[in-house]
């Protein structure tokens, strides 16, 4: 049993890992920022230490400093939350440096799982089902465009270390691949410090499902359902949903069993995302693999009846896990609502401030995971994401339903919200029918969405 783990992040989700520390009687200790002194986190934990200034750079991806915290603290672990550095590698193995367990996958499991252009190698090898494409990264123009005309366009580039959408640009034709290819290698050397890229065709219209799986260090891998992630913008998920509408039940364990090859392939132990692409004609292809717990958990453990981030700790600790392939049956139907504080009319420019009068929906199968609080500053340095709002019901429609209650009775004032966007979102034809896919909010923005 872990004595002590410091949680190397902040807001929602680390709210939601003191939980599961809580209920396993483990002590948690807090990392904040500055800016941070006054959040939700730090006011949980059972001890709390600032770790910088309040960007990102100077706190919460200042690895150095968290793993030194923690040692300060007595802590013999680490959960990393998702987004900072819950997918670095160099963390995890700076946490191994310092004898802290990094509550995930191996730090050369990462290194493998973390480079799209290896990943797809690695998963075309093993026989899961990739996207047609390059098997090896490109670093300049020239090259690229030559394996985008061998490929047949449109064509999508993307960065071998990318994440969160960034270093990602779609290529129509031969006259814009260049300009397409340079700003998306630019993005990645910024973001990532990487040039490498990769090509994939571009499917049209696709849906984005993905399968949650669990592993643990006795070769124990369970495929915990599937999530449809179509819903997005910029890449940035907005609703995501399980059981998907999109797949039938022959796809669903296809989709199931090539997951589970994945995670087996490269050894896979912890909590971890397998993405796929599915096209018009049910089709599906490995995209990438998140080596971390992922925002859009808490609909899986609603139709599962699982609490992953506890399962993440025992696997930590050694255990194995406490459930088989036979006993995760889907149960119903979840919804996922992320709330953002931002303007959606004004090109979703953030919206950071005091919140003044706060509401969350309650009731049978709705449930709200957030930091925030009345008199709670949201600080402009972060993700704009305030409260994700889930609910569970028997069937879609009455999860549906129940997600327009849960919406309709949420109220938050003193900063803009994405609310009443969310609301309507999914009262339109498009979502209630099942059919949204991953163009569905650029053409509801545009007012072509029903």
């Amino acid at each position: 049993m872990f004595s002590k783990i410091l949680i190397a992040n902040r807001g929602e989700i680390a709210v939601r890992i003191i939980r599961a520390c809580r209920n396993l009687g483990i002590r948690s200790v807090a990392v904040y920022s500055k800016e941070d002194t006054r959040s939700l986190h730090v006011q949980l934990a059972d001890q709390r230490i600032c770790i910088g200034a309040g960007a990102a750079r100077d706190s919460y991806l200042n690895m150095e400093q968290i793993v030194t915290a923690a040692r300060n603290m007595g802590c013999d672990s680490v959960h990393p939350g998702y987004g900072f550095l819950s997918e670095n590698s160099a963390f995890a193995r700076l946490c191994e440096e310092n004898s802290l367990t990094f509550i995930g996958p191996s730090a050369d499991v990462i290194d493998r799982m973390g480079n799209k252009s290896a990943a797809r190698k690695t998963m075309s090898e093993a026989g899961v089902p990739v996207i047609p494409g390059c098997l090896e990264p490109v670093h300049t123009a020239e090259e690229a465009r030559n394996i985008a005309r061998e490929i047949g366009y449109p064509v999508m580039i993307k960065a071998s270390s990318g994440g969160g959408g960034k270093g990602m640009r779609a290529a129509m034709n031969d006259d814009e691949f260049e300009h397409q290819f340079n700003l998306a290698q630019r993005e990645s050397v910024n973001s990532f410090g990487d040039d490498s890229m990769y090509l994939e065709k571009l499917i049209i219209s696709p849906r984005h499902v993905e399968v949650q799986i669990m592993a643990d260090s006795f070769g124990n891998i369970v495929a915990l359902g599937e999530r449809d992630c179509s819903v997005q913008r910029n890449h940035q998920k907005l609703i995501e949903e399980s059981p998907s509408p999109a797949v039938d039940d022959t796809t669903r364990k296809k989709m199931y069993d090539a997951a589970v090859l994945a995670a087996k392939t490269v050894g896979y132990t912890n909590a971890g995302t397998v993405e796929f692409i599915v096209d018009r004609e049910g089709h599906f292809y490995f995209m990438e693999m998140n080596t971390r717990i992922q925002v859009e958990h808490p609909v899986t453990e609603m139709v599962t009846g699982t609490d992953l981030v506890i399962e993440q700790i025992r696997v930590a600790m050694g255990e194995p896990l406490s459930f088989s392939q036979d006993d995760i049956v889907l149960r119903g139907h979840s919804i996922e609502c992320r709330i953002n504080a931002e303007i959606p009319e004004k090109n979703f420019m953030p919206s950071p401030g005091k919140v003044e009068l706060l509401h969350f929906p309650a009731g049978n199968g709705v449930r709200v995971d957030s930091a925030l609080y009345p008199g709670y500053i949201i600080p402009s340095d972060y993700d704009s994401m305030i409260a994700k709002v889930i609910v569970h019901a028997p069937d879609r429609a009455s999860a549906i339903q129940k997600m327009s209650s849960a919406l309709d009775e949420m109220v938050v004032t003193g900063v803009e919200t994405n609310l009443d966007m969310q609301y309507r979102m999914i009262h339109t034809d498009t979502f209630m029918q099942g059919m949204a896919d991953t163009g569905f909010v650029e053409e509801f923005v545009k007012g072509g969405t029903s």
